[in-house]
């Protein structure tokens, strides 16, 4: 079926429907909008959009970097939001007449501003309270006493020899580090994601390391080895035994959960010996 017939389609599809109907481009926004109380009007999702439990039975789009044009032009939206790194569909959706909407999630700024653009767009009045309790959880979050860097690990791997991905500068989970009155250990003034072998590990000598680990998506690391890999370094963190393991699903998701984020990372700094 060509484009053009998949999108006649979709005007017939519409008539049928004045409610909204919108496609959300990544879990993030697709959080976002059900906790806006605008659930009832997404027809479709990304893929990883587990969260809350209705999204998981919304028809999936493709993957948040790869969504399917066909796909989203035969649900027939009046709306798609999609991310700065889904600008070419965007762009590509605009060209058939359908709004669009490009948000960015990178800082816990961006976060709250995007809530509150995603809510005027949509129609909701349900920001003031989630941008509010991401003020709260950064404000509020206890200081550590005892100031020190903290390197922050994507994933939970065996093998330290190459590819681990850490957190960089401008995200959000540095904004956490330094809301917990920390430093991030990465001190690199490129703003590329960084990505380290275990040499690279050993010169930064993070004070603590913290471990992001998802038991849904690496049920098959061995999280015994992995922590012995750690300990093996000769870091300052692993002298001192400040190597823990954060195995929460929403840890990695830019949303309004970030206030969860906040007291969890912050909890794991407050730990420092």
């Amino acid at each position: 079926m060509s484009i053009k017939t998949i999108f006649i389609l979709s005007f017939f599809i519409l008539i049928l429907s004045a409610n909204e109907r919108i496609i959300s481009l990544s879990p993030s926004i697709t959080e976002i909008i059900f906790a806006l109380e605008k659930g009832e009007n997404l027809v479709a999702t990304s893929s990883y959009s587990n969260y809350p439990p209705q999204a998981k039975k919304l028809p999936i789009i493709g993957g948040y970097t790869n969504p399917q044009l066909e796909k989203i032009l035969s649900l027939a939206p009046t709306l798609v939001i999609g991310q700065t790194f889904n600008q070419s569909t965007l762009e590509k959706l605009r060209r058939f007449k359908i709004k669009t909407l490009k948000v960015k999630l990178k800082t816990i700024e961006d976060i709250k501003k995007s809530i509150a653009l995603i809510a005027r767009k949509i129609d909701s009045s349900k920001d003031a309270k989630l941008i509010q309790d991401i003020t709260d959880a950064t404000n509020k979050n206890s200081k550590t006493d005892k100031p020190h860097s903290v390197m922050i690990v994507y994933g939970l791997r065996e093998d330290l020899r190459n590819a681990t991905y850490i957190a960089g500068h401008n995200i959000f989970f540095e904004d956490i580090i330094h809301s917990c009155g920390n430093t991030n250990a990465y001190t690199a003034t490129s703003t590329a994601q960084p990505v380290l072998n275990y040499e690279n590990i050993i010169a930064i000598n993070p004070d603590q390391i913290i471990i992001l680990h998802s038991h849904a998506t690496e049920s098959n690391v061995d999280v015994q080895k992995a922590l012995e890999s750690w300990y093996k370094l000769p870091t300052n963190a692993s002298r001192r035994g400040n190597i823990s393991i954060v195995d929460k699903d929403y840890i990695h998701i830019p949303s309004h959960r970030i206030a969860l984020s906040i007291g969890v990372l912050c909890g794991e700094m407050g730990l420092y010996k």
